[in-house]
């Protein structure tokens, strides 16, 4: 029910196969999901300073995997490009070249950020147990998870620039699985296992992952539809690593700058509102990435669809894909939203039980605010994957610049302090700046693609 034949991704309907693409992804970010929501969940058990401590680390961590998500974006267009012109052994010998690269940017980034990891968490001057609490999750979490998930993800980019999504699913629900099931014992040292508390949770995140990665290996070895490791595959291509790094570095560039930017956002949340206020935007944080679940799917299964439709020379389709990704991703958003709307309380105390009535209001407020611009979310996400397949990553990195820094930090402190909206002017500003960037970029887009960017994507995909 979930096989997607190859030719349907250049020749069948559009909507049917990005939905089938889609859903084995939908169902990994939603596995992913669960992951961070029952850490949230065991975290809340133990302590608020514990989930403030995760709250404090989520946009460091997420900045430390941006070196390597351009690795795997990279790969997953390359590939996507190649299996659509019919060059299968250059889309393995991509794989191969862009695992590689994922690994030794993650081992590198994560050494620096485990040696200090105590002085970058000082740098948001919160309270001394929560402090204490993020450096310890980042040093393992540094050490530990940063190069296995590197490992995963780049390899899962090669499945799913070829067009097998279940394969990504596979990997991710034994990562995802293996890390459900050791948080509770590594946090609260059940049986046997050490008491390491928020550590814990570090240490299960990366070994899962590294279960992971060995499927994903296993499987590319054994082949699946024609995507298998050969003897050829098995080498160092100066030119594919040039390849995968000109398309790559700017997605690294643009999730650099978000994350950079939600960094900035924390210390500014901190600032106006303290620990409850970061309690309340990473409880935000957490349910809101779960609306955007319908949107990374269906961005990762267009940008492989955008990708072998230019490779076959399908610039038009290629387009028209990316405008049903940007309906349905839309259409899909708001719903979740509504829903939010509903029971922001519900949600809230889900994950932090023992929270103040003021606490939990607060988290709240932050959900309401959040809920009105999900459906921008959705149509930036899609958009972004009509220009990263046509390998304008470039542009997606200029529009994340200017949704950050351009607008959501400076509107976050007019609001917060000329204003004095306090933390509520900051929330607001998350949802003006979504607003902002799925609007610029889509007319954008329009302009474009009408002056011909798909037919010069696919000279320079079939120029080899």
């Amino acid at each position: 029910m979930l096989d997607v034949d190859r030719e349907d991704i250049t020749d069948g309907p559009i909507l049917t196969t990005l939905l089938v693409l889609a859903t084995p992804l939908l169902a990994q970010n939603l596995v992913q999901i669960a992951q961070q929501l029952i850490d949230t969940f065991w975290l809340g058990r133990h302590s608020l300073e514990a989930v403030a401590a995760v709250g404090l680390n989520f946009p460091v961590t997420a900045l430390l995997m941006t070196a390597t998500i351009g690795a795997m974006v990279g790969t997953q267009v390359l590939v996507s490009q190649r299996a659509g012109a019919d060059d299968v052994e250059g889309a393995r010998r991509a794989t191969v070249n862009g695992t590689l690269l994922g690994v030794l940017v993650g081992l590198a980034v994560g050494g620096v950020s485990f040696y200090f990891a105590h002085d970058i968490m000082g740098v948001f001057g919160a309270g001394e147990d929560t402090t204490r609490y993020a450096a310890e999750y980042l040093a393992v979490f540094a050490l530990v998870a940063v190069p296995t998930i590197a490992a995963s993800d780049v390899i899962e980019g090669g499945f799913v620039g070829w067009g097998d999504a279940r394969a990504a699913l596979y990997i991710n629900v034994l990562a995802v699985g293996v890390n459900v099931v050791l948080s509770p014992f590594l946090i609260f040292g059940w049986l046997a296992f050490p008491e390491l508390g928020v550590a814990g949770a570090a240490l299960a995140t990366g070994i899962g992952y590294a279960c992971g990665f060995v499927l994903g290996l296993s499987m590319f070895v054994a082949g699946r539809d024609g995507f298998r490791l050969t003897r050829e595959a098995l080498a160092l291509d100066r030119g594919d690593c040039r390849e995968i790094v000109d398309i790559g570095w700017p997605t690294t560039g643009q999730h650099g700058a978000a994350q950079a930017a939600r960094v900035a956002m924390i210390g500014i949340v901190a600032a106006v509102g303290g620990a409850a206020a970061i309690a309340a935007y990473t409880i935000g944080a957490r349910v809101a990435s779960v609306a955007f679940v319908p949107a990374l799917g269906l961005q990762k299964a267009a940008q492989s669809m955008v990708g072998q439709n230019l490779g076959a020379d399908r610039p038009d389709r290629a387009r028209r894909t990316t405008w049903t990704g940007v309906g349905l991703a839309a259409g899909a958003l708001t719903l979740v939203g509504l829903l939010q709307l509903a029971i922001p309380e519900t949600l809230a105390w889900v994950f932090v039980p023992d929270a103040s009535a003021a606490e939990l209001a607060l988290a709240a407020d932050y959900l309401v605010i959040l809920a009105v611009g999900y459906w921008a979310i959705g149509a930036t996400y899609l958009l972004q994957a009509g220009f990263n397949g046509a390998r304008r990553t470039r542009t997606s990195m200029i529009a994340s610049l200017a949704q950050y820094w351009a607008v959501r930090l400076p509107v976050a402190v007019a609001l917060a302090y000329p204003l004095g909206w306090d933390v509520h002017g900051v929330f607001w500003a998350v949802t003006i700046s979504n607003v902002v960037a799925a609007v610029g970029l889509g007319l954008y887009y329009y302009y474009e693609t009408s002056s011909g960017m798909n037919r010069r994507a696919v000279a320079a995909a079939t120029a080899d």
